[in-house]
């Protein structure tokens, strides 16, 4: 008999017991990990880039547009200074343009024999040299450095009037500024008696709009050679010891050998003919130039780098305000352009005239194999090294100063002296002898000792508009 246990029940109804499904878990709303799209990188990174180049220009235009007033008011204190120690003059660049300020500060004697003119190169000034003007001022030297055209002080831009024909919402506006001028009445009595106001008669059929805008200041080779002519004339300093710095040679070299009668001898100083201390490119992109002229910091690695030997300290700060004042960096980069690439210094040194100036080569130790180079094709030339950078600094000014004094001390007077005054042929003095003659015997004759002036005094210098009314006798 078969015993039927309790186990096997249960296996066989767990058996026919129906087994349950896993629950299913619900989708996921996650995305599925695909390859990134390169596009997207580039297209963050262009509107990063125009953001950023936008908000640099804006800031630029914001801060260069300033009048003169507001913009020297905001200058530090040692320039102020300087300003206050220089003068004006006014120059032509060319023969036909208006006339443009050229500032110039001095120091010495005017009587002095010995009359220096510095030439600062592209990026600085004149304030570079002041330190270097007084040392000299105080050894009895006549020293004189100026702000090219562009830099510094100087001016910065000229003003060009354009006429152009006036259009139709043109010939409304002066339309308008007409009836302003003549009274409401004038053009309604032109509307009683014609039905219109006779704006377009025939003397008026062709009208021409004034449009006047700014233009940088961009002096070439020969721009620069006028510029000095008028200096040293007004100035009185023919014949010149001109010290020519960094890339102010590649720009008055040519004016050198053509006007031998001016210059008594030349100082090349951190000199090259086609290469600027300053890197100008820095100047030139969008960016880079309103990070450069915009942070202290930046401009001041900059110059330390390629022409301080040291940072420079605050004097940094008021060379990067004087490049970045009236937004001169156009000028400074036009220029630039306009520097002869192609000038050889070697040719330049073997010109007759030239080859029998007194010349020498002073430059910094830390750059000095390129002032070797220089002084090895100019067989006339000495050379002489100084500690400071190519850029001269507070420290080295003195030592500046001892090397152009003791460089032109040894130039003989009868040289310099024998230019300044050519004899006037005999047949011609007579005439003058007569002529003077003349003249007197007019006086005595009918003046009877009167006076001339009546006390006007009048000045036979120069005119007021030279230098401010101070006179540079």
């Amino acid at each position: 008999m078969a015993i039927i246990t309790e186990e096997q029940d249960s296996s066989n109804s767990s058996a026919k017991r129906p087994t349950k499904k896993p629950r299913l878990k619900p989708p996921s709303t996650a995305p599925i990990s695909s390859n990134p799209n390169p596009f997207t990188f580039w297209f963050y990174l262009t509107i990063s880039v125009s953001l950023v180049t936008v908000i640099f220009v804006t800031i630029s235009s914001l801060s260069t547009h300033q009048d003169p007033k507001t913009w020297f008011l905001a200058l530090p204190a040692n320039l102020r200074h300087h300003y206050s120690n220089g003068r004006i003059i006014k120059v032509q660049a060319t023969p036909h343009s208006d006339s443009i300020e050229v500032f110039t500060v001095r120091d010495g004697p005017k009587d002095s024999s010995h009359n220096v003119l510095i030439v600062h190169g592209l990026g600085c000034s004149s304030y570079i040299f002041s330190n270097v003007v007084k040392s000299l001022g105080k050894k009895g030297v006549h020293a004189v450095a100026l702000d090219l055209p562009g830099s510094g002080f100087s001016d910065k831009f000229v003003t060009v009037v354009e006429h152009k024909p006036m259009g139709g919402f043109g010939r409304l506006v002066e339309m308008y500024n007409e009836i302003k001028e003549k009274g409401v009445f004038w053009g309604f009595d032109q509307l009683v008696e014609q039905g219109y106001v006779n704006y377009d008669h025939e003397e008026n059929e062709i009208r021409m709009s004034k449009v006047e805008h700014l233009n940088a200041i961009e002096l070439g080779p020969e721009e620069m050679g006028r510029v000095l002519r008028q200096v040293i004339d007004t100035m009185g300093l023919k014949p010149v010891d001109l010290v020519l710095h960094d890339s102010a040679f590649g720009l008055g070299a040519n004016w050198v050998a053509k006007n031998l009668g001016f210059v008594s001898s030349v100082t090349l100083l951190d000199s090259t003919s086609n290469q600027t201390a300053f890197p100008l490119w820095v100047l030139k992109w969008p960016v880079v130039r309103e990070v450069v002229l915009g942070f202290g910091f930046v401009f001041q690695k900059v110059i330390q780098t390629c022409c301080l030997k040291s940072g420079g300290g605050s004097d940094s700060d008021s060379h990067r305000l004087l490049l970045k004042g009236r937004n001169g960096r156009k000028s400074v980069v036009g220029m630039g352009k306009k520097m002869n690439s192609s000038f050889e210094i070697a040719e330049w040194g073997e010109l007759e005239g030239v080859k029998d100036l007194p010349m020498q080569v002073l430059w910094s130790e830390e750059w000095v194999e390129q002032g070797r180079q220089v002084a090895g094709v100019l067989s006339q030339a000495t050379f002489i090294t100084h500690s400071g950078g190519r850029w001269p600094q507070e420290d080295t000014s003195e030592q500046l100063a001892e090397s152009i004094h003791e460089f032109v001390s040894k130039i003989p007077k009868p040289i310099k002296v024998a230019e300044k005054k050519e004899p006037i042929p005999e047949h011609i003095q007579e005439i003058l002898d007569e002529a003077i003659s003349n003249v007197h015997h007019g006086f005595s004759s009918h003046d009877h000792g009167h006076d001339h002036d009546h006390g006007h005094g009048h000045d036979h210098g120069y005119p007021s508009g030279y230098g401010l009314g101070h006179e540079y006798s």
